[in-house]
């Protein structure tokens, strides 16, 4: 990165300063934030507006959603199928040819979910498939929620993004995020659209963010397994599962501390320190975080936010854009969030798999002092298959304590194979299954002890 040495002031450009640059600026911007950042009281929960339009497509679909989720991944299939095959012209190059000319690997991934899907859906199939808590769990549960939020994440995505306000944020923030996370100030809108909307929202900002040039690997590496954090909404969910909503600020700042002692330690560890700052060759560096005002840090970030808003694209490329958002999402991601989701499941649910590998976890639990460590010791680590399920262990837990640390737990490692982790290993952000695996023991690691030092003095 580089900045002008102090005195070195460019005068601003006036063709930027105009009243139509501030308007394209300013409009599109209001619409991201009302979708992704700003919370609202809706139907008796908290929620975003993105959150909001999806709850209600869910409602108005209802029982039909996973049919829709199936039918989608058998054309995402059968497409690849065909160009892997057909070769045609118009999927030699271009989105298309990203979307539908994939690896053996991803083929068979993507064919997979397809046909695990196709079983549950149909109640056809070995138990362990069609379960309610691995296949009926990721198809009536996950993928519909997710084909919901996806709809209308990559509708409304541009707005936040293509019209200057992660320029404007970027630079208000940037010290700070340097100086603490050593990133670019725009991943403070990673953050937050996560907080108040979803984690997979982050990733999807992350990904598209790298893939734009943003992002260097290092960065995006570190952005994406740092600051995708559950949203609130769902924070919501999970400590009320466990029976202790009347402790949710208590809880839920608890969370907001380990993540953010995390955030500060993870990235200077393996695997994240050795992330080179070079970028997706495709694309190179766009963002050079230089200072265009040196007196004033608000101009400074509105000239920037201008200047990207005059390079910002017109409706029809909007209009492109989002569709082509949606298609990406649908046709690539989804059918592999359900094979890996699935297979994770299944290995929580029907192998001692996580019971054998939580056994070193019990002396640390009990080093904390934490009560029933036995029966909390396997709800620490299989959180790598879903989010949910340690809090599903944890509510039989007697000890309220041993609970909140749970539920705070399960909150904080982030890194989960059915969603955000899947979301990663689809995207071209330079991680692996392994580096995931590593990073979500670390993650347990730092913020175990953070959430149980809190919870003994402070809470109980």
């Amino acid at each position: 990165m580089t900045s002008n040495p102090a005195g070195d002031q460019k005068e601003p450009d006036s063709e930027l300063f105009t009243t139509r640059n501030f308007l394209i600026f300013l409009l599109p911007s209001l619409v991201g934030i009302g979708m992704f950042l700003i919370p609202f009281t809706f139907d008796g929960s908290i929620n975003v507006g993105m959150g909001i339009l999806a709850d209600l497509l869910m409602s108005l679909l209802g029982r039909s959603l996973p049919a829709i989720a199936v039918i989608i991944f058998w054309i995402s299939s059968l497409i690849t199928v065909f160009v892997k095959t057909a070769r045609p012209d118009w999927a030699e190059q271009g989105p298309f040819h990203e979307m539908f000319h994939v690896g053996p690997v991803w083929l068979a991934m993507r064919l997979a979910g397809t046909l695990l899907a196709t079983l549950t859906l149909l109640q056809t199939g070995p138990e362990f498939i069609t379960a309610d808590i691995t296949g009926g769990l990721m198809l009536n549960e996950l993928i519909t929620v997710l084909l919901a939020f996806f709809l209308f994440a990559a509708i409304f995505l541009p707005f936040l993004v293509d019209y200057g306000f992660m320029e404007f944020i970027g630079s208000l923030v940037r010290k700070p995020f340097r100086l603490i996370f050593n990133l670019p100030g725009r991943s403070a809108i990673d953050a937050t659209a996560s907080w108040f909307g979803s984690g997979t929202v982050g990733v999807l900002i992350t990904m598209q963010q790298y893939q734009n040039g943003y992002y260097s690997r290092r960065e995006s590496a570190v952005i994406a397994t740092n600051f995708s954090v559950v949203s609130i909404a769902f924070s919501l969910v999970i400590i009320n599962f466990v029976d202790l909503n009347h402790m949710f600020l208590q809880y839920y700042g608890t969370v907001v501390v380990a993540g953010i002692i995390a955030a500060v330690v993870l990235p200077r560890l393996l695997p994240l320190c050795h992330k080179p700052d070079t970028y997706y060759e495709p694309v190179g560096q766009k963002l050079v975080e230089e200072k265009l005002y040196q007196t004033n840090i608000f101009m400074d970030s509105l000239f920037k936010a201008m200047a990207r808003a005059k390079k910002a694209p017109g409706p029809a490329m909007l209009l492109r854009n989002s569709m082509l958002n949606v298609a990406d999402i649908f046709f690539s991601l989804l059918p592999l969030v359900f094979a890996i989701g699935i297979s994770a499941l299944i290995l929580a649910e029907f192998t001692p798999l996580f019971m054998w590998l939580s056994y070193p976890m019990i002396p640390l639990l009990q080093l904390l002092q934490i009560p029933e460590a036995h029966a909390a010791a396997p709800a620490t680590l299989i959180g790598f298959a879903d989010m949910f399920i340690p809090a599903v262990l944890a509510a039989g837990i007697e000890s309220d304590l041993t609970r909140f640390v749970i539920a705070a737990l399960s909150v904080s490692q982030l890194i989960y194979m059915s969603e955000v982790g899947a979301l990663i290993l689809k995207s071209k952000i330079p991680l692996n299954l392994w580096e995931l695996i590593l990073i979500f023991i670390l993650r347990t690691l730092i913020t175990l002890p953070v959430i149980t030092i809190m919870a003994h003095l402070l809470f109980f």
